[in-house]
């Protein structure tokens, strides 16, 4: 089951010409809330009795960023990552991927580690990264105090933010982060492009992939990416 809807008003996609097409894959652990932040994102819902995704699951949903239209096509694990089979083709192509974990459990933090060596193993080696600690709303429950991710992510090159699927908190905020370093950097690359070849056309990334100079993460120094308000 491939969905690809868009869906609500306000939230689907309109006519718009499309300018850029970034891929983005959500990886992690079962039942870390990657499905509620898809659905949050995508269709800005939230489901208490959410079911086990079956089937490669992905959604759209376009956004403006510097006046250039973009439409983000974010894929979902599927439930697959129980039985470790998340395949190569699930990676390619992805410019952008959120490791997410469950703030209330240790395990799914402590497995990260594995996660960013399978996703690098498998993407392209510039691709952007962000950490996300999810169901930040259970704070009376937290098993993974946010400076050990903090420290992770620093150490690893990756953005960091903590969310509320349910009580949509920090979920915005993650994927234009992603979004937008992702726009920043192909946005680079394309004035040289155009300089080298004088006729660079960047509408036409949509569905290539997209080889992105690196570094392409670094934390913003003393902006305290995890506390600010979007």
């Amino acid at each position: 089951m491939a969905s690809g809807g868009g869906g609500g008003a306000g939230y689907g996609d309109s006519n718009q010409k499309i300018d850029y097409v970034f891929k983005v894959v959500l990886i992690g652990d079962s039942a870390v809330g990657k499905s509620q932040i898809l659905a949050r994102f995508a269709r800005n819902e939230f489901s208490l009795d959410s079911k086990a995704t079956i089937g490669v699951e992905f959604q759209t949903r376009t956004l403006v960023i510097e006046h250039k239209s973009v439409k983000a096509q974010i894929w979902d694990t599927a439930g697959q990552e129980r039985y470790r089979a998340v395949t190569s083709a699930y990676y390619r192509g992805a410019v952008g991927a959120m490791l997410v974990y469950d703030i209330t459990k240790r395990q799914t933090f402590d497995h990260i580690p594995r996660w960013l060596e399978e996703l690098r193993n498998h993407a392209d080696k510039n691709i952007v990264i962000i950490l996300i600690g999810n169901k930040s709303d259970l704070e009376n429950q937290r098993a993974v105090p946010t400076e050990d991710a903090k420290e992770f992510a620093q150490k690893e090159g990756l953005f960091f933010l903590e969310t509320s699927a349910l009580e949509a908190t920090n979920v915005e905020t993650a994927f234009l982060t992603v979004l937008t370093e992702i726009f920043n950097i192909v946005n680079k690359k394309n004035l040289v492009a155009d300089e080298n070849q004088g006729n660079g056309n960047p509408a036409s990334l949509s569905g290539k992939k997209i080889l992105i100079p690196g570094p392409a993460q670094v934390i913003p120094a003393k902006s305290n990416m995890c506390c600010r308000s979007s």
